[in-house]
């Protein structure tokens, strides 16, 4: 917004005034008196004078932004050495000189040839001088002066910024500073109003104000709340001249935003939630979502649920959902219909960052009803025990009732149930279940010593609806009868020295027992009542399951006897009691003098008069090498040389023609016949398979003249057809098998396989009349003493 001060400008005309070259009391040289000045010119030394200047001024005064129609006088130069006869010339050099400010050479008045503006330039800086025309002397020493700009108020006040943003919190008290605003005006600040600026607010009342002088803008009204309004626009006015008529002014525009305070407390939108969900649901199960409203955001926003009371406090819980600001319900523990059907919970919502300076408005929380039903559904059947532990004596008969489970539908309809077993853990069927009443009993016998534990799996199950199951884990422990007899812990290898001396112990023995009684094992030992005096060995009973071996006697010969069985008895102390024999085989060997043993072999006494090992294994060796020699005879004796096909003097094995298969000649029409093609009119029963060898030998044909032969491609057109129809045919079109040999060759057979002559008995001669082609043959057959010689 701009704005002309046309008061101004009428005072600046009215102060205007041409101004005349007068002497001034400010001079530029102040010389009262002529100078002289002593010097030597380059020409001529001459005495110079320095006369009186006879003009000089100080400044001039110009109004900036003339828009007269006229150029805008200046001032006017002038020296007394003008005598007004036109001899002298004025220049004028400078800030400007020739293009703004131009000065008549004659008379030298200055005129102002631009519009000028002070905020541009405000002082201009020139120097003038008078020159002889004639002599192109200066008249006057070249002197300087000033041309100030006046200003007028032609700027308007202009803000740093378009646009400002600023924020405030809501609830703000009266007077809170938001922001402040500055406004610069480019006019002189040091002469008049012109640069003086007074901000005002035109738009944003009654809710903000602002400071006329330092342009801070405050809240106006209080208690601001954002949830009513959140952005405000403030037009703010810089005005200059002091803010009075006339003057120039600006504007800007300021964005308020009231940020959010935690002032409004959490409220849900109704006071009872109703959800249900069936008896079936896991713990962890989500029933439905509450939501209690919060105009703030942020932080403010953020509420926390929980469970104050209800009868339902311990079955459910709530969860709240950080993104959603909500309250999930979900399912604490393991529900039932049968048990109740209706909980009440008290939910409570609260803000976690309460604001302290709002805690008079109230509670910052709020609380509703939910009330959740439970829906009965069919459940499966619910067993009296988690685990059940059955014990039986493992000589229990078969078919012995052991235990019982007992399970229930938990539905109010109860219905029936039966019992089974799950066959995958009890594979080999030694246990079963009575189906109606689940009491457990044997099929098959038990050995704990096998199998001390059975772990089975119990199902049941609804009559009315086998979909509803449940199983249970059934433990069975055999429990321990005394049914099996101690027996020797190991194989004990006893040997007894031949110079060993009476009450010497030989070996101490243990036992074992398969059996586990209560109280631990406890064995005894004794001779059979028949070894009961056993005049060589005795058995002494340790009292810590073990015996020991005596011997009776001094002295002991393996040649007599080389080997002792002493038969031992084991009992043991649980009931009933068992009791087992063990004999115990006890060798006679030779030791040396310190009991250790050497030899326990009989036949080692009869060793020094037979042979000795060296010498056995000498004959193994021999024996080896002949059957050696034997294979390799025999193998060499099977590599014959095979006999040649033909002796003779002459080696012929380059010409050997072998005839592995021989054909029928030009006139076997057995193995395709040619008469077919030349007879169209063949009968159908006359034709035969050609892919196998014939069963019976064929009569030679008389085939029909070749005159005769007048539709044989129709014929063989027709054949082909028959063939490609019939769905038995062979998957080709023609295969000549030539499994045997014709008739009625000129030649004869050349094979002699059939012949019923020796080869002594053969005569051929005939080959020679069969031409050169039969030449080789001839010469091979026919000489007399080819094979002779």
């Amino acid at each position: 917004m701009r704005t002309h001060s046309f008061l101004t400008a009428l005072l600046w005309s009215c102060m205007f005034y041409v101004i005349h070259m007068t002497p001034s009391q400010k001079r530029t040289n102040k010389h009262s008196n002529s100078e002289r000045i002593t010097g030597l010119s380059e020409n001529e030394g001459k005495t110079l004078h320095r006369t009186k200047r006879g003009w000089m001024w100080n400044q001039f005064f110009l109004l900036e932004e003339y828009t007269g129609p006229d150029t805008q006088y200046v001032g006017k130069l002038h020296t007394d050495q003008d005598k007004g006869d036109g001899n002298l010339k004025y220049i004028l050099t400078g800030d400007g000189a020739g293009s703004l400010f131009i000065i008549d050479e004659n008379t030298g008045d200055i005129h102002a040839a631009k519009k000028l503006d002070r905020e541009e330039k405000s002082l201009y800086v020139l120097r003038a001088k008078a020159i002889d025309r004639k002599t192109g002397r200066q008249v006057e020493p070249e002197s300087e002066f000033i041309i100030k700009i006046h200003d007028i108020n032609d700027n308007e006040p202009k803000f740093t910024k378009d646009m400002y943003t600023a924020s405030i919190p809501e609830m703000s008290g009266v007077g809170t500073s938001v922001i402040q605003v500055t406004a610069t005006d480019a006019d002189d600040a040091n002469y008049g109003n012109s640069a003086k600026v007074v901000y005002s607010i035109l738009q944003g009342q009654p809710y903000f104000s602002v400071d006329p002088e330092t342009g801070i803008i405050k809240t106006a009204l209080p208690d601001m709340s954002r949830e009513n309004r959140e952005q405000y626009q403030v037009v703010i006015q810089a005005k200059d001249m002091g803010g009075q008529m006339g003057g120039l002014s600006g504007t800007t525009t300021v964005n308020i935003t009231l940020t959010d305070v935690n002032d409004n407390p959490p409220r849900f939108p109704q006071s009872t939630y109703q959800f249900s969900s069936p008896e079936s649901a896991p713990p962890g199960t989500p029933l439905g979502r509450i939501k209690a409203n919060d105009p703030d955001v942020g932080e403010n926003a953020e509420i926390e649920y929980s469970i104050s009371n209800g009868d339902g406090s311990d079955m459910f819980d709530i969860i709240t959902d950080k993104d959603t600001q909500e309250g999930i319900i979900t399912v604490k523990k393991q529900l039932d219909f049968e048990n109740k059907v209706l909980y009440t919970l008290r939910v409570e919502a609260t803000n976690t960052h309460p604001d302290p300076r709002f805690l008079q408005l109230g509670p910052f929380k709020d609380t509703a009803l939910v009330k959740i039903s439970v829906e009965d559904i069919d459940e499966p059947p619910v067993f009296s025990r988690p685990w059940y532990l059955i014990e039986v004596d493992e000589d229990a008969k078969e078919g012995s009732i052991i235990g019982q489970v007992v399970a229930q539908d938990p539905d109010m309809a109860k219905n029936a149930i039966k019992y089974s077993v799950d066959r995958h853990t009890d594979l080999d069927r030694i246990f079963n279940i009575y189906s109606g009443n689940g009491s457990l009993f044997i099929s098959k016998p038990l050995d704990r010593e096998e199998t001390p534990w059975h772990n089975i799996t119990v199902i049941a199950t609804e009559i009315n609806n086998p979909k509803q199951n449940s199983q249970i884990p059934v433990f069975i422990r055999i429990l321990d009868i005394n049914d099996h007899a101690p027996e020797f812990a190991n194989y004990y290898e006893t040997f007894v020295c031949e110079n060993a001396k009476a009450g010497q112990l030989i070996q101490t023995v243990s036992a074992i027992d398969k059996d586990q009684p209560p109280r631990g094992h406890k064995f005894f030992f004794e001779l059979v009542p028949e070894f009961a005096v056993h005049p060589n060995f005795s058995v002494v009973d340790n009292k810590d399951n073990t015996a020991g071996i005596m011997t009776r006697r001094n002295g002991y010969s393996r040649s007599k006897m080389s080997t002792y069985l002493l038969p031992i008895i084991i009992f043991d102390n649980d009931y009933p009691i068992q009791s087992s024999t063990g004999t115990l085989t006890i060798r006679v060997c030779a030791c040396d003098s310190r009991g250790n043993m050497q030899s326990c072999s009989a036949e080692a006494l009869l060793l020094p008069a037979g042979l000795s090992t060296g010498a056995l294994v000498a004959i193994l060796l021999c024996i080896i090498i002949l059957l050696v020699l034997v294979v390799l005879f025999t193998a060499l004796k099977r590599q014959r040389k095979k006999e040649p096909l033909i002796i003779s003097k002459d080696d012929v094995r380059d010409n050997i023609v072998t005839y592995n298969d021989e054909g029928g000649g030009e006139e076997d029409t057995q193995a395709f016949d040619i008469g077919t093609l030349r007879n169209p009119e063949a009968r159908e029963e006359s034709k035969m398979r050609r892919d196998v060898i014939p069963e019976t030998i064929f009569q030679i044909r008389r085939t029909a003249p070749l005159w005769e032969n007048i539709d044989v491609q129709d014929f063989i057109h027709r054949r082909l057809k028959e063939n490609d129809l019939d769905p038995a045919a062979p998957p080709y079109d023609s295969l000549a098998t030539y499994a045997y040999e014709g008739n009625d060759s000129i030649a004869n057979s050349l094979s002699s396989l059939e012949s019923l002559t020796t080869e002594g008995n053969q005569d051929y001669d005939y080959l020679s009349d069969w031409g050169p082609r039969f030449k080789k043959l001839a010469d091979m057959y026919g000489g007399e003493d080819s094979d002779r010689d």
